[in-house]
């Protein structure tokens, strides 16, 4: 036989109050951070190729004497010095040089008055051989006299001019305007033939030689804007010239040739041939979703953004992270063009976190 058992009305009431008690004393959850809403945006952003490279000469010119056996006199350019066409940079001796071109001035004036001699004689024996005093031997004799005189006349002019052209070879003038950039001139050296004296570089123009790989290079187009920088932080802008038409055996890198616009500040030495130098050439412009960079969190390697969703629990979302623009990132994976973003201080979150969400403070004007 079952007993059942009765409760007092005073104990089960007792019971359901606190029951009820124990449902309003139930904690809440508290906010892990207090975040602002950011939202990703579409913006137009500059696509660049980074490249590495050394800064060369655009071109070189070899200056030297094309007199040979002569002593240099005078130097009078250095290296650094900023020259123009046709300037002086060196004297050789020209003492020899001016004696042997009076001794040819003097035969000149030799051999005209014998050719002055023979040309009358001519005369002479014209009219005598039309008078029948002269045989047509004699006449013939006297014209090649003539011919002979003319053409002493013409070799000494031919040696004046020698001896001229090689007094002005005396005097080692600029090629073109530009830069000295080298200088193995040498007082009272003797110059030997071919050998170089000085070193231009054309124009004062620089170019910036830029390795690419094969597969970057059809990327490039000519004309492309081109920003450098070196190694002493100075910023130069150029344009891509031309592209090598062929590729190193050895690395299968392929060669950009980048004119340079020489800086307008700066000490005169921060841009020199042989320096190393990065930079990025630009290749137009693409469409591109882009996040605030604070809203991103890089963790073992990793970025991360917190999406705020229902209830103000965030999600921990893998994204992969492209150009940086200013202070804004570019997202290249998947992610919502509406998605609610914890602004700053992901750090301090983990996935599941709830957030208490405030409104972004005015922007400084």
């Amino acid at each position: 036989m079952k007993t059942r058992m009765f409760w007092p009305l005073a104990l089960l009431g007792a019971c359901w109050g606190g029951a009820a008690l124990a449902q309003d004393k139930a904690p809440t959850v508290r906010p892990a951070l207090t975040v602002t809403i950011a939202q990703p945006q579409s913006q137009k952003l500059a696509q660049v190729l980074p490249a590495h490279g050394s800064i060369a000469a655009w071109q070189e010119a070899l200056i030297g004497a094309e007199a040979s056996g002569l002593k240099i006199a005078q130097v009078r350019a250095q290296v650094g010095d900023v020259v123009r066409s046709g300037d002086v940079l060196a004297l050789l001796q020209s003492d020899t040089v001016r004696a042997e071109l009076a001794q040819t001035r003097a035969l000149l004036a030799e051999a005209e008055a014998s050719a002055q001699e023979a040309r009358a004689q001519a005369e002479r024996a014209r009219s005598l051989q039309q008078q029948g005093f002269f045989s047509n031997a004699q006449l013939s004799a006297a014209l090649a006299s003539e011919a002979m005189a003319q053409a002493r006349v013409q070799s000494a002019r031919a040696a004046l001019n020698l001896g001229e052209l090689r007094l002005s070879q005396t005097e080692v003038r600029a090629p073109d305007a530009g830069v000295i950039s080298a200088r193995s001139a040498t007082l009272g050296a003797v110059v030997a033939p071919g050998s170089e004296l000085f070193r231009l570089i054309r124009q004062g123009r620089l170019e910036w030689r830029a390795e690419l790989t094969a597969a970057d290079l059809p990327r490039v187009r000519v004309g492309a804007p081109v920003r450098i920088k070196t190694a002493s932080g100075l910023e130069v802008s150029g344009r891509v010239r031309v592209l090598a038409p062929s590729a190193d055996p050895q690395t299968r890198n392929a060669l950009v040739y980048v004119d340079l616009t020489r800086p307008k500040s700066g000490p005169s030495s921060a841009l020199v041939p042989g320096m190393f130098a990065s930079g990025q050439i630009e290749l137009g412009s693409s469409q591109a979703l882009t996040v605030p960079q604070t809203a991103v969190v890089v963790r073992d390697g990793m970025s991360y953004v917190y999406v705020v969703g229902a209830q103000d629990r965030v999600s921990q979302v893998k994204v992969q992270t492209g150009r940086l623009v200013a202070d804004r990132l570019e997202i290249v994976s998947d992610l919502a063009a509406d998605a609610r973003l914890v602004a700053s201080g992901g750090a301090f979150l983990n996935h599941g976190d709830t957030v208490r969400v405030v409104a972004a403070p005015p922007a400084a004007k």
